[in-house]
């Protein structure tokens, strides 16, 4: 039976039980005036709890771990003369007898038993069932494709029947529990505040595994290249095969270059989109008619929903090209590629997030401040300079350190508006490149993770991962240090 019919029966199950449940906590009962110690409804979910949950976990458990289970199993049964020892070999010989065991599932019965005796070419009939082979797969391929198709359709009646049989005794077993005195409502909210913890430690610990999966790699890398020549290095020339090898090739992995691109494009960016998007939310908040805001705002935010690499494609077409052309009329050397096209247009792009988050962090400020400085006497450009902004401006730093942080983490932008070369230079009118664009460089195509070349995106993107966390650390400080708390 498919996996998707197999989880639609247990909730089909499930919501069986739901109904059964609920009708039965609906019955009269004697011995008091309220027997029920819970609603209907909790009696009824506590019958779908027992049904669905133990079945889908059996089913999801199964699921994860009967791959590498039948994986293991064929690997032992392969003959030691006629696969290599090395790990890539096996891989490849295990990825051949699972495109061999889709192609026998297609066969018919006589070619299946044609293939089987040997008595045909097995290529050409597995290639006209789609199955694409280099050469003709070996007779122990096709034994351990047929014992893989084996284990698969036992596995599928194992769970077939061990999930709805499992989703059944869960079914009987919650429904002979429903009588007035079961507090159904406690067990179902304890099932429900587990669920709700599980779903908050998701999101711990894919933020622990992120880290630790880069620790590790990047400890490779240091092992093959020493930890200054990374940190302190001024050249970023990564093709050198040997620097891990040999000791030698001091700062051909320099993060220096990558790290002054990364924060060049990001404070030009920053200087572009802070004082436009704070200006902006000064006039939407303070200045502004309630249509004109009504209007400008939800325009402004536009801004926010178009993708970077649409952004990028403005930069190389038309905005670098411009840039270009108006440094040779006034006799600047403008590449068409460099910091100050990036820079700008990640600005405009970074406008938003600080326009919104400003104007909702300003509008949040109460109204009596601004009724007591206009009582004193103060005007509205005075009450805005003295008042609003200092009573705002943990929000407001908040908002400007949210932008960087996405200024540091942007690619797209950066590969088409700035180039890929890692230059260490002043100059705004020249390309650099920054330490996304370097990660992804590294990590394109089909690589193996065992040379410093490709291992130097790990410590490339732990290094990002730690910058960007003492910033958001010290967005935070700032925050609860300067916060104003009012009635």
């Amino acid at each position: 039976m498919p996996l998707s019919s197999i989880i639609g029966a247990i909730l089909g199950l499930g919501v069986i039980g739901y109904m059964l449940g609920s009708w039965r906590a609906t019955a009269p009962a004697s011995g008091t005036a309220n027997p029920w110690h819970s609603r209907a409804g909790y009696y009824g979910a506590f019958v779908m709890l027992w049904t669905v949950l133990p079945a889908l976990l059996l089913v999801a458990g199964w699921s994860i771990f009967e791959p590498a289970v039948i994986a293991r199993t064929i690997n032992e049964s392969l003959p030691a003369a006629g696969v290599d020892k090395a790990e890539s070999s096996r891989s490849l010989t295990l990825s051949t007898i699972r495109l061999i065991g889709e192609g026998l599932r297609k066969a018919s019965p006589q070619e299946f038993a044609e293939i089987k005796s040997g008595k045909v070419d097995a290529k050409e009939i597995l290639t006209a069932k789609g199955v694409p082979l280099a050469s003709k797969p070996e007779p122990y391929m096709i034994e351990a494709a047929i014992k893989t198709n084996g284990l698969k359709e036992l596995g599928s009646q194992i769970i077939s029947f061990g999930g709805i049989g499992l989703a059944l005794l869960g079914f009987v077993f919650g429904f002979l529990q429903v009588r007035p005195a079961l507090r159904s409502r406690n067990a179902v909210e304890r099932v429900a505040l587990v669920g709700l913890a599980l779903a908050s430690l998701v999101a711990i610990m894919t933020t622990v595994g992120i880290v630790f999966s880069m620790l590790f790699e990047t400890i490779h890398f240091f092992q093959l290249v020493p930890a200054q020549n990374f940190f302190f290095g001024t050249v970023w020339d990564p093709r050198f095969s040997a620097a891990g090898q040999t000791g030698g090739g001091d700062g051909q992995f320099g993060l220096l270059p990558l790290m002054w691109g990364t924060l060049y494009i990001s404070l030009v960016a920053l200087a572009v989109a802070v004082p436009v998007g704070l200006f902006s939310a000064i006039y939407m908040s303070e200045y502004a008619s309630p249509r004109i805001r009504g209007a400008a705002k939800p325009l402004l935010e536009v801004l926010a929903g178009i993708p970077t690499i649409v952004y990028g494609f403005f930069a190389l077409i038309t905005f670098g090209p411009f840039l270009r052309d108006l440094g040779a009329l006034g006799g600047a050397s403008i590449s068409a590629t460099s910091v100050l096209t990036a820079g700008l247009i990640m600005g405009v792009m970074l406008i938003p997030f600080v326009s919104s988050l400003s104007d909702d962090i300003i509008n949040a400020v109460p109204q009596s401040l601004r009724e007591g400085s206009y009582g004193l006497g103060a005007t509205k450009s005075e009450t805005i300079k003295r008042v609003i902004l200092p009573a705002a401006l943990p929000g407001i730093v908040g908002a400007v350190l949210l932008a960087a942080s996405r200024a540091i983490g942007e690619t797209m932008i950066v590969v088409l508006a700035a180039g890929i070369a890692a230059n260490l230079t002043l100059n705004p009118f020249e390309p650099v490149t920054t330490i996304t664009v370097k990660i992804v460089s590294q990590l394109t195509g089909d690589l193996e993770f065992n040379s410093p070349q490709t291992l130097v995106a790990f410590a490339l993107g732990l290094t990002l991962f730690v910058f960007t966390l003492c910033l958001n650390v010290y967005a935070l400080y700032i925050v609860r240090k300067y916060r104003e708390q009012y009635d």
